[in-house]
């Protein structure tokens, strides 16, 4: 079983291809490597992949392409792109992690977000139903909650309020996605992912931003006066869940009942999960292991709440436990220790 990536070479995409190589699947990847943030940290990423590759003897092909290009046809038929290596063989499961990422992004950057997530998203589903793909699973967001304020989050939750065009974009994925699942009968899982932290993360979060800055003696901006909530996820923890994912697609529920209608899942081979840690965590909270973890304390600069936010984010696990059984175990104790770790390794930082 052949498994294609979508954003191969982000910081979600890199930890699932990994884990795959690791077990034995073969991986198509596929990004475009944009400037959104460092291109080294995604070349370093796949050069890592590409060593795993060769240890294990595992094959790993990288298309550097953008999702929205309708060239892509060539890799769900097993063929080459022009000046790009041969895929081993056929995709059979497509996992779309591509996306443009950031919620206050979205708010300055608004066309960007409609061309990769929307559009792009759009081409990679149509391709699959094409192509009789066996599993479409994509990234969807905590995001799509957006002005609900009862937690935790439930996938039941009506998610008709988004405060960002990231979160609009993302709940847009899951609505075409049903579709597809309705029209064509693919069956299609969305995956509300919640905070995502850990080695080879993206510079533009939080646990990022702050560790650099604590290390260079620089202020971190702390929003809505600290007062923040959040369901931080390390990402093995989300990776394990979405290996299982991989090889548990949804089926037709012929109970399903249309005058109760609930939408985590329906009448289509359609499924929609949050991924999440289920220990919410103050803010205020996250630094002060950060500053644990580096001996030293943070210069605070205190902000209002930015636009596009929200205070609290909480996960609702339940379904998840129920479909593959899965039980986060990675403690933000262990979780920034492990980033920091990683963080002084690879920027060399000797103190």
């Amino acid at each position: 079983m052949t498994i294609l990536i979508t954003g191969v070479a982000g910081f979600i995409g890199f930890h699932l291809a990994k884990s795959l190589l690791e077990k034995g699947y073969p991986v198509i990847g596929i990004d475009n490597f944009n400037s959104y943030y460092s291109a080294k940290l995604k070349r370093d990423r796949t050069t890592n992949l590409y060593k795993i590759s060769k240890e294990l003897s595992i094959p790993f092909s990288l298309i550097e392409a953008d999702i929205k290009d309708s060239s892509l046809e060539k890799v769900f038929k097993g063929e080459s792109l022009i000046g790009e290596e041969l895929p081993t063989k056929k995709p059979s499961i497509v996992v779309n992690l591509a996306a443009q990422a950031g919620v206050r992004y979205s708010i300055e950057n608004p066309k960007e977000y409609i061309n990769s997530n929307i559009v792009g998203f759009q081409n990679i589903i149509d391709l699959s139903k094409k192509f009789k793909i066996k599993h479409f699973i994509y990234a969807s967001s905590s995001s799509v909650y957006g002005g609900n304020a009862n937690l935790p989050f439930k996938e039941t939750a009506n998610v008709d309020h988004p405060v960002s065009l990231y979160g609009a974009t993302k709940k847009a994925n899951e609505l075409i996605a049903h579709s597809y699942s309705h029209l064509f009968d693919l069956p299609t899982t969305g995956l509300r992912f919640f905070t995502v932290y850990g080695p080879f993360g993206r510079p533009d979060m939080a646990l990022f931003l702050f560790t650099k800055s604590i290390i260079k003696n620089e202020p971190i901006n702390v929003f809505n006066n600290g007062n923040m909530i959040r369901d931080f996820t390390y990402v093995t923890d989300l990776v394990d869940c979405l290996v299982r994912i991989i090889n548990k697609a949804p089926k037709k529920d012929i109970n399903f009942n249309k005058n109760n209608p609930d939408s985590s899942k329906s009448w289509a081979p359609y499924k929609i999960l949050n991924i999440g840690n289920s220990q919410p965590v103050k803010l205020l909270d996250y630094i002060q292991e950060i500053e644990k973890n580096l001996g030293k304390k943070a210069i605070m600069n205190y902000l209002p709440m930015q636009p596009g936010d929200v205070e609290a984010t909480s996960s609702d696990i339940q379904l998840l436990k129920e479909w593959i059984d899965f039980y986060p175990k990675t403690s933000i104790k262990k979780g920034i220790y492990e980033f920091v770790k990683w963080y002084k390794d690879y920027y060399k930082i000797l103190y």
